[in-house]
């Protein structure tokens, strides 16, 4: 016996945002992690220059976890409310302040120093949590709604 009336229209609510990929990578599996993360991206609705943008962030991201933070890195990807969310993490020695707090953009001769700035252009939102014990970075990418970029 219930006392839930029968008719009345049932609500989910996730517990965890939609987890798409969990990988731990090192230079071997860069390649394949942007292609997982192409197509995952695409089927939550990320089409176009906004695609693009979005997997050359992750890709400078996980390159930059290989060179600078100890040779590998772990992804998380996921789908949460009209965002997509992806962080990247490594162990290696962390982002010095200035580096970090340097928002300009690099001379168009420099070899290095693009990664964080292009993952910085190229998506919504940029969080970085740094120490002497590793790096996380997540960026967004707001996803299409009705014909409308969602923010």
């Amino acid at each position: 016996m219930t006392n839930a009336d029968p008719h009345a229209p049932r609500t989910v609510v996730p517990i965890e945002p939609a987890l798409l990929i969990a990988e731990a990578f090192d230079q071997a599996q860069v390649t394949e992690i942007r292609h997982s993360v192409t197509s995952c991206a695409h089927a939550c609705g990320l089409t176009g220059q906004r695609l693009d943008d979005f997997v050359l962030a992750i890709n400078e991201l996980i390159t930059n976890a290989v060179r600078h933070g100890g040779g590998r890195g772990w992804l998380r990807l996921w789908h949460e409310s009209s965002l997509l969310v992806c962080e990247v993490a490594d162990h290696g020695h962390g982002i010095s302040p200035q580096r970090l707090g340097d928002r300009s953009r690099p001379a168009p001769d420099t070899a290095g120093g693009w990664g964080l700035w292009l993952a910085r252009e190229l998506t919504d939102a940029m969080e970085v949590v740094t120490s002497s014990s590793g790096t996380t970075v997540r960026i967004t990418a707001g996803l299409i709604s009705h014909g409308r970029t969602t923010r």
